[in-house]
Parts: structure tokens; C-alpha cells; sequence
């Protein structure tokens, strides 16, 4: 076995002695880098890494690789053949694909053999002006999860040739609509430079999404503005960190969603644009000996990378550690983070070494890391897996998602229909307290990311206006897209002018806000949900042109309304520490940080077994009170009532009490401002949740 080199940077490294190029291959047989302009230049290796000192070389330069090595069923080896630098800190279309060359299925090359992308070589260097990332504490988070492209497409504030951009996103108006919200952090979908799928260009179509990547180190040129785009990738790059030092400024933090664990060469025989055309029989997963030609694919979009191979892994985490310290990126959420826990047998691992380097990297170590935890591979639903007692790591709650949508909108729905809903009220506790099930006492709350909508799936408007998908747009005859939405039309599918109807929505909406911003754990917005955006019934609106996907940025009632109600949440949620709990609390010991709770029953008194999972009793009240930590002692009363029934409710009597004072209710026109005496009968005059201070 050849010795393994790690000390090379990937990619090109500028230094003051001149440039030098390295990449990884254990199965090549040669390697050149061709500088276009400059000439080719032989690599030379050492174990399985390449490289060579190139004289002459300068930011703007493009370049690509020819590679060769043995032939066989794994082995996609063409000399011939440009391939991109996988460490490229700029991506760009080629000039000779712009000049006519057009991309054909199954190849990263057009009818003329020309590549459809080039590396570009970069200029790194940046003023951040001593900006420095914010460091948000994570029970103070409110994460808002927007794509680059659709956040601000529609923006009227904007300039026209910002809108859409990563400088849109950096501009003074999308700044203030994130503050208003209360947003601490901004996830963004996909900007490492990638491509739409080859079936997609065949049928005029794109993906919007950005979950096919072509490299682990460029950001999407096509989501920089027109004269960044113009400048060049040194240009993109920049604004790429402009943006970023300007969040910053503004105490905003940036999340990447990232895609590691697949690449954009699809299956066998797609496009080898990179990897498949470097050392393809050795950075994929491949079923068992006996099937030596087939990949063992996890991810659903054709190939899935082997994180077990040592230069797979090193190439994540190099291009995690280069977000993170030289474009300051605050953290990352993995997709289907599960195949990227697989090990060489492909068996799910909770200490892969991959994720354990990953929480102890130096410039890792105050990243927010987030799991999508899951992948479609056997025994691929991993939720409340990742993550141990004092690992940062953080996962999408999908149990959370199911449970609420279930009480608030399709039990609502079964008791319009049968007069009694399907479960009981036990589930919801669970979700608001910070779902210990999943997580465990030693993980605590903050290891759920809490979410009713992401990109995937129904916007909050369509979630209780449709009763199914409606994805026929997306030209795969509606057969695309989750079945499952648990969701309720409230007696109309789609618009309507209807006003019971919309009144109807409109209090499941923010019933659905008030459980999310509610709940122990850390909230996620997904962009445009405060503005009521419509997908039409879209549950998979990746490829769907952004006519129908921007954020909706016009200012009537309606808009400004559910704007207003989230806004109103995220700073009760600020004020109340005991909503937002560090740690679970354990029977008989003060736990800091951990939350107090009393549960009692529509009658004011504690709360009965029978009242927790029967149908028919779908109504508590959550006194909680925080064990101070590092802020004052603190206590609130959160009211569900999750019945179509008006029901009197008899708020509780306790000795520390003298009364309550209503301060955000799902329903309107409520009194918000007197005091209301413990044991004064609360009328809840349909599905709602209500929040009282305590006096």
C-alpha cells in the first residue's frame, strides 16, 4: 500500500513562494493540470497525493484536470478528458461551452468534447474591517432558512440587479425584515457551486435548490450579481464574504446547508465532470464484491461518496475548516447527514470517525453543526442518533414537525368529520417540552431543531390550504413529493375568497407559529412562511421556475399580519427564559438552565392520566419556570386548547400566584392588558394556544 500524504493544501495555494497544485487519487495512473494559457504541467505523487509547483499563475486563471489509470467495471479513467479541481475555489461555465458546446446527457462534455465547467484560480484575500462572528448563544437562536435565489427575488426595496443575489441578501431592507423578525441566524440552501441534474436540462427545466454540488470549496456563481458575476470568481467570492461581514455586522450569523454526502455526477454513466473521472472506484460507495459495477446508493440521486475512505473524509473537512475561518461561516447543516455516518460495510455509525473529527476540528469547535439526520438507505432514519452528553451537534426534529401538524391540523380535521379527533394531547407535551424521547436528559433540548415547514414540503399557507401535493408543474405527474403532509384545507382546496375559511387558515397558522416559537429547543423559520407565501399546492418545488417561489414581499393586511405575529413571538420568546431551557431537568436535583413544569387540566387542577392521551381531552396548561443559569428567574403559563369546541378554562391556583395576564393568544381581539385573578374561568372560543405572564 502507498504511503498517504495529508500536508498538502487542496487545490491551488498562492503562496509568497509561488503557486502549487495538489489533489488526491490512490488509482491513477497520471495526473496533468493544464493552465489555460500557460501550459501543462505533469503532477507527480507521493502515496495517493499529486502535485507539482506551477510557475505563473495568477487569480483569473482557468485550468482543469486530464487524468488516466487502469480500466475496469469501477474505473471511469479518460486522458482526454477535462475534469474540475474538487478543492476549486472558483467554478465557472467554460468559455468554449459558452461559445456553443452544449452539454449532452450522460457526460460533463457537449458534442465538441469541451467541459461545461472550468476551475478558476482566486483571489482570497479580504478586508473584514475586524467584524467578527457573533457567537449567538443556541437558546437564543432563531434560525430562518431561505434559498439565495427566492428570498429576495421579488424584493421591491432592492435594486433590480441585486434582487436574488448574495449581495440582495446583504442589503440594508433584508436586514431590517430579519431583525424585525427576531432572526439570529440565516441558513442558507446550497451555495457551493452546483448543477441542474442532466434529465432536468433535457426537459427545460432547472434545479432551483442547489442539491447537486459540483465543488466543496466555490460559492454559486449564478446567485452573485451580474457585475460580480462579470469581475470573475474573485469577484463572486467577494461578495460572497461581503455579505457575510455585513450579517455579521447586523449580529446575524450564516449557516450553510451542505452537500457532502452525494456529488453531481449522478449515477453510473451520468456526467464525470470531477471525482467519478479522478479516483471513482475509490470515493463511492459500491455494492458487495459480487456486484462490483453498481453503486450502493443511499442519497436517491445516484452516487453516494464513501466517507470510510480517508481522502473523502479529509476533502469535508478541509472544505468545512475553509468556510469556516477564511469565509467566516458560522455553521453548517448536513443533508442526509446519516450517509455521511456510514461506515465501510455502509452501517450507520454514531462515532464515525468522520463526524468525530468533525466535533474536534480547531476551527470547527464554535460552528453550529445541525443533522438532517437521516438518509434513504436501509435503516436510514437516525433522528435523536447523532450527538452525545457535551457534542454541539444539533437535528432536525421531524418527530416534532409530525406531532404538531397532527394536533393542529389533521386531528382538527377529524373531529369536523367524526366529532372526536384521532389522539390525545400527551404527543404535543412532548414536542413543546423539548422532545427528551429523542434526545435524551444528557443531550437536552438544544439537540432538536424544531421546524413545522422547510424548503422540502408545503409552505405554512398551503400546509392548511391544500388537503393534497399539487405538483403537476413539476412535469412528473404529481407522482413526486411526500403523500404524508398532515395537512387540512379547512374546507376549500387552494385560494379562496371564502372569509370563515381564511379566517380558519389563519388561526391554524398561527397556532402552528405559537407551538414552534413556543417549544423548548431551537426554532427554524423557513423563508417566507411570516409572509404567506404560496407554492399553489407545490410540495417539491425544486425545479419550479421562481414566478412561482419567491418570498412574498408586498405589504398588505394579510402579510403584514402573520409578519406581525411571528415578530411578537420571537420577542416573547426572548423575554421568557423559561420557554427557551438548556438542559432537561432530573427528578429531585436543581438542574441550571433546566425548566420547571406544572401541568394542569382544564379545571385548574393537576393534570390527570386519563386527561394526557385520551381524544377527547385535548386541552393543558404548562406552568413553566426557569432554574437561573445566566438570566433572572422567570415563569410563564401557555394555554392549548385543541378542540373546534368552545371550553371554559379554570386557570390554576398555587400560592405563589397572584394572577395571570394574557400576552399573546392564536386568537384575535383578545384583552391582553388586565390582570385575571388564578381560578378566573378562561373562555377558549376554538383551537388556540395562549401565553400568560404570571404576577
Amino acid at each position: 500500500m502507498r504511503e498517504t500524504v495529508v500536508d498538502e493544501v487542496p487545490g491551488f495555494h498562492l503562496g509568497t513562494g509561488g503557486a502549487r497544485f495538489s489533489v488526491r487519487s490512490a488509482t491513477a495512473t497520471s495526473v496533468t493540470l493544464v493552465v489555460d494559457g500557460r501550459g501543462s504541467f505533469p503532477l507527480t505523487n507521493t502515496g495517493d497525493t499529486w502535485a507539482a509547483d506551477v510557475p505563473g499563475v495568477e487569480p483569473g486563471d482557468t485550468y482543469h484536470l486530464l487524468v488516466d489509470g487502469p480500466t475496469g467495471p469501477r474505473h471511469e479513467f479518460d486522458a482526454s478528458r477535462p475534469l474540475l479541481d474538487p478543492a476549486a475555489r472558483g467554478i465557472a461555465p467554460a468559455a468554449r461551452d459558452a461559445a456553443g458546446a452544449g452539454a449532452g446527457a450522460g457526460d460533463a462534455t457537449g458534442a465538441t468534447g469541451a467541459a461545461r465547467w472550468t476551475s478558476v484560480v482566486v483571489d482570497e484575500s479580504f478586508d473584514w474591517g475586524g467584524v467578527v462572528k457573533p457567537r449567538t448563544p443556541l437558546d437564543r437562536t432563531l434560525v430562518y432558512e431561505a434559498n439565495v435565489r427566492t428570498f429576495t427575488a421579488a424584493n421591491p426595496h432592492l435594486p433590480e440587479d441585486l434582487r436574488g443575489t448574495y449581495a440582495g441578501i446583504a442589503h440594508e431592507s433584508t436586514i431590517a425584515h430579519l431583525h424585525r423578525l427576531g432572526v439570529t441566524t440565516l441558513e442558507l440552501l446550497p451555495v457551493h457551486a452546483f448543477d441542474t441534474e442532466h434529465w432536468l436540462q433535457d426537459a427545460g427545466r432547472e434545479n432551483a435548490w442547489g442539491y447537486n454540488t459540483l465543488g466543496f470549496f466555490a460559492p454559486h456563481a449564478a446567485h452573485a450579481s451580474a457585475g460580480a458575476r462579470a469581475d470573475g470568481a474573485s469577484a463572486v467570492l467577494r461578495e460572497f464574504k461581503g455579505m457575510v461581514r455585513l450579517l455579521h455586522e447586523a449580529g446575524i450569523q450564516v449557516v450553510l446547508d451542505v452537500v457532502y454526502n452525494h456529488t453531481a455526477e449522478e449515477g453510473q454513466g451520468g456526467p464525470t465532470s470531477s471525482l467519478r473521472g479522478i479516483d471513482g472506484a475509490n470515493r463511492y460507495r459500491w455494492a458487495p464484491a459480487d456486484e462490483a459495477a453498481s453503486y450502493f446508493d443511499t442519497t436517491g440521486c445516484g452516487n453516494t461518496l464513501d466517507t470510510s475512505v480517508e481522502a473523502t473524509a479529509d476533502l469535508i473537512v478541509d472544505s468545512l475548516a475553509y468556510w469556516a475561518r477564511e469565509v467566516q461561516v458560522d455553521g453548517f447543516r448536513f443533508d442526509l447527514m446519516a450517509a455521511l455516518a456510514r461506515d465501510a460495510h455502509h452501517v450507520f455509525d454514531p462515532q464515525h470517525p468522520l463526524l468525530d473529527r468533525i466535533r474536534n476540528h480547531p476551527d470547527l469547535q464554535d460552528a453550529l453543526v445541525i443533522a438532517e439526520p437521516w438518509d434513504v438507505g436501509p435503516d436510514g432514519w437516525k433522528t435523536g442518533s447523532f450527538g452525545a452528553a457535551g457534542d454541539h451537534t444539533s437535528e432536525w426534529n421531524d418527530g416534532f414537525r409530525n406531532t404538531v401538524r397532527q394536533f393542529w391540523l389533521t386531528d382538527i380535521a377529524e373531529e369536523r368529520r367524526n366529532g372526536t379527533p384521532a389522539t390525545g394531547i400527551g404527543a404535543l407535551a412532548g414536542a413543546l417540552t423539548g422532545s427528551r424521547h429523542l434526545f435524551g436528559t444528557a443531550r437536552g433540548p438544544l439537540a432538536g431543531i424544531n421546524f413545522v415547514t422547510a424548503h422540502d414540503g408545503f409552505t405554512l399557507l398551503d400546509l392548511v390550504s391544500y388537503d393534497g401535493k399539487h405538483n403537476e408543474a413539476n412535469g412528473e405527474e404529481n407522482r413526486d413529493g411526500s403523500n404524508d403532509n398532515r395537512s387540512f384545507n379547512h374546507g376549500i382546496e387552494g385560494d379562496t375568497a371564502d372569509r370563515g375559511v381564511r379566517a380558519a387558515r389563519g388561526r391554524s397558522m398561527r397556532n402552528l407559529l405559537g407551538t414552534l416559537m413556543l417549544s423548548a429547543g431551537v426554532p427554524m423559520l423557513t423563508a417566507g412562511d411570516e409572509r404567506s407565501r404560496t407554492q399553489h399546492g407545490n410540495n417539491n418545488a425544486y425545479v419550479v421556475s421562481e414566478d412561482l417561489t419567491p418570498v412574498n414581499w408586498s405589504d398588505d393586511e394579510d402579510t403584514e399580519a402573520m409578519t406581525e405575529v411571528v415578530a411578537a413571538l420571537a420577542r416573547l420568546r426572548a423575554a421568557h427564559p423559561a420557554l427557551r431551557p438548556t438542559r432537561f431537568g432530573v427528578e429531585g436535583q436543581e438542574t441550571p438552565g433546566a425548566s420547571r413544569m406544572s401541568w394542569y387540566g382544564p379545571d385548574g387542577h393537576p393534570m390527570t392520566l386519563e386527561g394526557w392521551d385520551q381524544p377527547i381531552h385535548r386541552a393543558l396548561q404548562y406552568f413553566v419556570e426557569s432554574t437561573p443559569e445566566h438570566e433572572p428567574y422567570d415563569r410563564v403559563l401557555v394555554v392549548v386548547h385543541g378542540s373546534g369546541r368552545t371550553r371554559d378554562l379554570t386557570l390554576p391556583v398555587r400560592e405563589d400566584v397572584v394572577g395571570y395576564r394574557l400576552v399573546w393568544s392564536s386568537e384575535k381581539h383578545r384583552d391582553h392588558e388586565r390582570l385575571r385573578p388564578a381560578g378566573q374561568v378562561f373562555t377558549a372560543y376554538g383551537p388556540g394556544i395562549h401565553v400568560f405572564e404570571i404576577a
